[in-house]
C-alpha cells in the first residue's frame, strides 16, 4: 500500500535538496528511491536528499545522500539547510549542535535568515600537482576538493574538464569535487564547482567555497580571512576563518522553496 510522505524542497545558495523529517525513524528509502526522487524532470529533482533524524548526543542528526542515491560526505550547504529545516520543525533552537558522518557541527540561525555553520578542521592540503594538463591544489573540508585557478571562469568548460579530473583514479581513487575559481579582489572570489555524486556542475557548493577560500589564502592570492564567494546561482557565501584555519565558518542563505508530499 502506498504511503504519503511529506517533504520540503530547499535551496542553499542554489544547491537544492529534498528534506524529510525523520525524527520518528519511520521513513525508509532505498538508493533507487533516492536516485528517482533526485532525478530532474521525472522526480522532484535535487542535488541531494537529507533525512533529519534523532541523535543520542546532539539536537539532531543529518543523513545526507547524493543524487546518485549513495551516502555522501559532508555537504556544507546541505548542513545549513538541515539546520534551518530542523529549526522550523522545533528540533533545535537558533543555536544548535548536530551530527553528520560521525562529526559534531555547530550552527546558528541568524537574524537575516542566513545560517552560519562551523566546519570541521580542513586537512590533506596538497599544493601544485598536475591533472589533465592543469595545475591543481587540493584540500579536504569535509569533502575532497580539487582547486584550479583561472582568469576565464565565465567561459571555462567546467563540465568536461571537471568530469575528467573527478575521474582521475590515479590521483583520486575515491573521486574528487573540482572547483574552478577566479580571484576578483583581495577579499572575494568567484567559484564554479563540478560535484562528485551529482556528476555535473551545481549552482553552489558549500564545502567547495570553503576549500576555495582557504586555499586562496594559503597561497597568498587573497589577503582577507573573511571572504565573499560568488557562486553560480549568483548568491554569496561568506567564509570566515582564523589565521591557523582551526576555526572555519560557512554562512549564507538557506530557504524552503516549497513543501509537498509523495507516494512511496
Amino acid at each position: 500500500m502506498n504511503t504519503s510522505i511529506k517533504f520540503s524542497k530547499m535551496s542553499g545558495a542554489g544547491n537544492d535538496f529534498i528534506v524529510f523529517d525523520n525524527m520518528h525513524k519511520d521513513i525508509h528509502l532505498s538508493a533507487d528511491n533516492i536516485r528517482s526522487l533526485c532525478t530532474r524532470r521525472t522526480g522532484i529533482g535535487a542535488d541531494g536528499l537529507i533525512l533529519i533524524e534523532p541523535s543520542a548526543r546532539f539536537d539532531f542528526a543529518m543523513k545526507y545522500y547524493n543524487a546518485d542515491g549513495l551516502p555522501g560526505s559532508m555537504c556544507g550547504n546541505g548542513g545549513r539547510c538541515a539546520v534551518y529545516f530542523a529549526w522550523t520543525i522545533g528540533a533545535c533552537g537558533t543555536t544548535t549542535a548536530f551530527e553528520a558522518n560521525g562529526n559534531r557541527y555547530d550552527a546558528w540561525v541568524c537574524d537575516n535568515e542566513a545560517i552560519r555553520l562551523k566546519m570541521i578542521l580542513p586537512h590533506d592540503f596538497r599544493d601544485e600537482f598536475g591533472s589533465n594538463g592543469l595545475s591543481c591544489n587540493f584540500v579536504n573540508t569535509g569533502s575532497p576538493h580539487t582547486i584550479i585557478f583561472t582568469d576565464e571562469l565565465d567561459t571555462f568548460d567546467v563540465e568536461s574538464t571537471g568530469r575528467l579530473i573527478r575521474n582521475d583514479s590515479k590521483l583520486f581513487p575515491e573521486g574528487t569535487n573540482v572547483n574552478f575559481l577566479q580571484v576578483t579582489s583581495p577579499e572575494s572570489l568567484k567559484v564554479r564547482t563540478y560535484e562528485r555524486g551529482v556528476e555535473a556542475e551545481t549552482l553552489a557548493c558549500g564545502t567547495g567555497a570553503v576549500a576555495a577560500a582557504l586555499m586562496s589564502y594559503k597561497l597568498g592570492k587573497i589577503a582577507s580571512r573573511s571572504v565573499s564567494v560568488s557562486v553560480r546561482s549568483g548568491d554569496i557565501l561568506t567564509i570566515d576563518f582564523s589565521e591557523d584555519m582551526q576555526d572555519v565558518y560557512l554562512s549564507g542563505p538557506a530557504t524552503i522553496v516549497y513543501t509537498g508530499s509523495i507516494q512511496m
